[in-house]
């Protein structure tokens, strides 16, 4: 899986201490945000949560992955949730950018796949946003919880889904259930 790891090592050992200066020097070196995933990553798949899954569409570009919850209780039970991840250059100085791909019926993400979590936020003003400490690790456990200990529906994204469930909870079970057999299968 870590093809990214491996490539490094292998380019290591091919620079010796006293390799040149040229072109090709410039393009093996590695940034902080990718040395900082090929152990998070590591960590990741040994501590993902039962209902997750990961995959690298380019296992070269650990960077960019996708995520797919599938809850095995509540309200979205049964359904499969992708998200795209993509972490920016900045990282681990700025949270990485996080889209819902799957239509869903939720408080807190909204149909185009807008998502909030305070751990996502760069600046938050209760102290729960993104911080220098904070690892893929917790956004997919955060993402994850998004779907039953986080599910919040007094601090909504989608106020009309937080103002339907308030209604009528029967009928916002009903029309969650159609999103995932729509959408979410």
């Amino acid at each position: 899986m870590l093809t990214l790891a491996s490539k490094l090592k292998r380019d290591d050992g091919v620079k010796g201490p006293r390799a040149s200066n040229s072109a090709s020097d410039s393009t093996r070196r590695v940034s902080v945000r990718d040395k900082l995933l090929i152990k998070e990553v590591a960590e990741l798949e040994v501590n993902l949560p039962c209902t997750c899954k990961v995959s690298f569409p380019d296992p070269n570009k650990l960077h960019h992955f996708r995520l797919t919850v599938s809850p095995d209780e509540g309200y979205y039970q049964s359904g499969k949730f992708q998200f795209e991840i993509e972490v920016p250059d900045a990282y681990n100085m700025v949270p990485p950018k996080v889209k819902c791909l799957t239509k869903i019926w939720h408080p807190n993400i909204t149909e185009t796949g807008e998502i909030c979590l305070s751990l996502l936020r760069e600046h938050s003003i209760d102290g729960t946003g993104w911080a220098p400490t904070r690892t893929l690790q917790d956004v997919v456990w955060g993402l994850n919880s998004l779907f039953t200990d986080l599910l919040n529906f007094d601090d909504p994204l989608n106020i009309e889904a937080a103002e339907h469930h308030l209604r009528d909870k029967e009928d916002f079970r009903n029309k969650v259930e159609d999103y995932i057999n729509q959408y979410a299968r």
